[in-house]
């Protein structure tokens, strides 16, 4: 099934979006703007609600035409014509605007990650970093002269005054779970929305026929190792989309309406499953990931015992949020899981 039809007016493409991804509930933007970075973090009062209420914002302009008005979350921002030199300020526009055929003129990068995704890396190449996503250099910024920033009110809901006066700035509500949302508020601010609609058909289209290459349902266990805290990812981040997507199963402690569910090295038993994919943020040494995997817990679990435990990419699997790194977890879970 097609994920919306691509000859859908934008009015039409965001209760499309809210039909077919079965959603419920509203934001109004003003609710969004009244909000904080706080109440969409999680744990906050928005958090769960962010993709109907992404799927809420955008433009009513026909497909491709400028100038628009585009509802955000900090407001109203008209863009005059189609941009031409953009700036993304976290790792999901990067993948965004890629699949959309845009290269940005700058990008920011994660605290404790590379300075760009390694999926990405050879169509980032002369792409200029300006800063990280909590340390943004402004002048920088400026010096670009981009006709458009991309970001998110979680990231940088605290500059967007300052981005605004350096061109239009569009912010969706959060990265993660909403990625498909965002990808079309994305689109629309870069009057593209017809191309996102056929680039989530043609995921959805790949997720059919990765699923009937998997023989019954495994449970899938996501455990990702990150400086200070060991997660069990839930259902409300971008993997466990794919994974709900897919239709697979997954340990009822991972089975949550949530980001992710923290475990001490203690409790490394809850992260069993038939298979089980990890992966590691920042730099393995301010993680517990070797003391993990050293561990006779570890290695007593089924999972790796069987041989069906596995690490991932982080950036793709945990970071991508986009449709080039939901493609690319497809293609892995297809070879490792695939008849």
């Amino acid at each position: 099934m097609n994920f919306i039809h691509k000859s859908l007016s934008r009015s039409a493409l965001i209760i499309g979006t809210v039909l077919a991804l079965g959603l419920s509930g509203c934001a109004t933007a003003n609710n969004e703007e009244a909000s904080t970075s706080d109440d969409v973090a999680v744990g906050g009062r928005l958090f769960s609600t962010a993709d109907s209420a992404t799927a809420a914002l955008g433009s009513d302009a026909e497909p491709g035409a400028f100038p628009r008005t585009i509802v955000h979350s900090r407001g109203e921002t008209t863009i005059e014509s189609r941009p031409e030199r953009v700036v993304v300020l976290d790792s999901g526009e990067i993948d965004q605007v890629l699949s959309l055929g845009v290269t940005p003129v700058g990008i920011s990068s994660p605290k404790d990650a590379s300075s760009q995704p390694e999926y990405l890396a050879d169509q980032l190449e002369n792409v200029q970093v300006i800063g990280t996503n909590d340390d943004l250099n402004f002048e920088a910024i400026a010096a670009l002269e981009p006709d458009l920033i991309l970001g998110s009110k979680l990231r940088v809901d605290d500059s967007y005054e300052q981005l605004a006066q350096i061109a239009p700035t569009v912010l969706s509500i959060r990265p993660g779970f909403p990625w498909k949302e965002n990808f079309l508020l994305t689109a629309d601010a870069l009057g593209l929305e017809e191309q996102a609609v056929t680039i989530l058909n043609d995921y959805q289209t790949r997720v059919d026929q990765v699923r009937e290459s998997i023989d019954g349902s495994p449970e899938i266990s996501l455990v990702r190792f990150m400086p200070g805290r060991t997660r069990l990812y839930g259902n409300l981040s971008f993997i466990g989309v794919i994974l709900q997507d897919l239709g697979l199963s997954r340990p009822e402690i991972q089975n949550v309406d949530d980001l992710a569910v923290e475990i001490s090295p203690e409790n490394i038993a809850d992260a069993n499953g038939d298979w089980l994919f990890y992966s590691t943020y920042g730099k393995p040494e301010a993680t517990e990931r070797d003391n993990v995997l050293s561990n006779d817990l570890w290695h007593n679990l089924p999972a790796i015992q069987e041989g069906h435990a596995l690490e991932v990419n982080d950036e793709s699997w945990f970071m991508g949020l986009g449709p080039i790194g939901a493609n690319e977890v497809l293609n892995d879970i297809e070879r490792i899981l695939g008849s």
